[in-house]
């Protein structure tokens, strides 16, 4: 009995020494960690999200400053709100944290070969260059200048013809689909009639790049936690599938009706397309396929990589530039001094003679000043997300590798420590001699960590010129050609006034459709051509 009771006793130690040194390593790696609120068993902290994640973390940043660690399920995270935290992980350590947090969603729908999600590395980096070179480069995005005012005009006709017929117009349904021409005819030519030749087509292919932005942006519990995954219970799984299911069958489509084409053309002997044509995406990228020697057999670029990339690209695209020029238009009828300050430097540079034009975007300091600041409170995509790669001691903490990281820039825009006025509308704070100070000379390009409506670094937006091209002109034009009228809103008490509530996503869309009456200043049909 002696003999049970020693043993026991010693056993019984060595289990409270194993116990104490293991809360010891625990509490010594928690403090290496940021501060952190109280966290729930399984869950972690997702009781304190709500469905505008970027509005959660800032409120919890009032609380635990401007960087905190979080736990989604079983995922840690790390939260920045500051502009020399972010410079910190997105400049001084960005290879430590060079990969984007990927989900389930986003995995299976863009083949797991996403240009803005893949891992970094040698596929990334070739298909950076390839899309970036030959889609989205300045030159290439000149190149295709000529889609771009095609369906500028077609869209200024439709709202001219309902400024003369006395009927609204839904942009909220109208810019996504200017934007999803604009892509689609870059990607995919004047071949994309092949598939996307009636409008039944084209609206399904345009609601089914809606519905996976939708499901890239909202929060998938299952991607936090292996057993939830199993689980679904949020029937995530069965619209994920759907959403593929239907994206595949369109970019299958297109890409075997442009295959089919090529053989038809080679046996006419007809191998190359019209000089004169500019070359669309698609077709370098089967011209590359279809090369024995290229540089695409080291990464194993195949079929199931351009079927990515047109996914990627639609998505990536297509809501991101639509909902920037939504919010531009939208505070600029809730601010009416600012609109017409904005048509006074329209008059003076370009009249009403013509239609503005992106290469008068230089010359309208006043309109870049005006996207500036639509994009500062309003980001495109309101959170920088990365995923640490290894572990890396930033400052006074050490972050474990396949931690999340989450700078929220759309705190940081509305932070009163870096903006004079920061809820207010003020497009003068970016030009020299009217705003001054600190934030006249920043541009949008990831270089001022207090404003990056991009990102910044390596991972910086690839469409940047595209959006800066499109953006600032068409809305330029819009507010040139057109008076808009809001339809009166339940909520507001203002007739004259757009409501500015957000819904969740990966973007930031407007809450309500941005549904007005267009009322033509002039003459329209006149100036554009026929």
């Amino acid at each position: 009995m002696a003999l049970e009771l020693v043993l026991l006793f010693v056993l019984g130690t060595i289990s409270l020494l194993f116990f104490i040194r293991r809360v010891l390593n625990h509490t010594h790696r928690v403090q290496h960690l940021p501060p952190s609120p109280l966290a729930l068993p399984i869950i972690g902290h997702f009781h304190l999200l709500g469905p505008l994640i970027h509005r959660s973390f800032q409120a919890l940043s009032f609380r635990f400053g401007p960087i905190f660690s979080l736990r989604l399920g079983s995922v840690p995270c790390i939260v920045v709100t500051s502009p020399k935290l972010a410079k910190e992980f997105l400049k001084t350590h960005e290879l430590s944290f060079i990969s984007h947090a990927r989900s389930n969603a986003i995995e299976r729908i863009t083949y797991d070969s996403s240009l803005a999600f893949s891992p970094y590395g040698p596929y990334w980096k070739f298909i950076k260059k390839v899309t970036v070179n030959e889609l989205l480069s300045s030159h290439s995005v000149n190149k295709f200048h000529s889609i771009r005012a095609d369906e500028y005009t077609r869209l200024l006709r439709l709202f001219s013809e309902r400024a003369e017929s006395c009927r609204a117009v839904n942009l909220s349904e109208e810019l996504p689909r200017l934007c999803h021409n604009v892509i689609g005819q870059m990607m995919l030519g004047k071949y994309s009639t092949a598939v996307l030749s009636n409008t039944e087509r084209a609206e399904e292919a345009r609601l089914v790049v809606r519905e996976a932005t939708r499901i890239f942006g909202e929060l998938n519990l299952c991607d936090f936690n292996m057993v939830w995954k199993k689980l679904d219970f949020q029937g995530f799984g069965k619209r994920i599938e759907d959403t593929h299911v239907k994206f595949d069958d369109l970019v299958e489509n297109i890409v075997n009706q442009r295959e089919k084409l090529r053989i038809k053309n080679n046996k006419m002997n007809e191998g190359e397309e019209d000089e004169k044509e500019v070359k669309d995406f698609l077709s370098i990228l089967l011209d590359m396929l279809e090369d024995e020697s290229g540089q695409h057999k080291e990464v194993g670029f195949s079929r199931v990589h351009i079927k990515a990339l047109i996914t990627d690209l639609f998505t990536a695209s297509t809501d991101t530039t639509a909902i920037a020029m939504e919010w531009a238009l939208a505070e600029l009828i809730n601010h009416p001094i600012v609109l017409e300050k904005a048509r006074e430097e329209i008059d003076s540079i370009v009249g009403n003679g013509r239609l503005v034009e992106e290469s008068d975007g230089p010359n309208l300091p006043y309109i870049q000043a005006i996207i500036k600041e639509t994009f500062r409170l309003h980001p495109p995509v309101p959170m920088v997300t990365r995923i640490s790669v290894e572990d890396c001691k930033v400052g006074e903490y050490v972050i474990p590798t396949n931690t999340m990281l989450f700078v929220n820039n759309w705190a940081i825009g509305r932070d009163p420590k870096y903006w004079e006025k920061p809820l207010d509308f003020w497009p003068e704070r970016f030009l020299e001699h009217i705003g001054g100070g600190h934030t006249s000379g920043m541009d949008v390009r990831g270089q001022h960590f207090q404003f990056l409506p991009f990102g910044s670094g390596r991972r910086i937006c690839p469409g940047i010129n595209l959006t800066m091209n499109m953006v600032p002109s068409l809305v330029a034009a819009m507010i040139q050609c057109f008076d808009w009228k809001v339809i009166p809103s339940k909520k507001l008490n203002n007739d004259d006034v757009v409501e500015m509530d957000e819904k969740p996503g990966l973007t930031t869309p407007r809450a309500h459709d941005l549904v007005c009456f267009p009322v033509a200043r002039f003459n329209l049909l006149n100036i554009l051509k026929p």
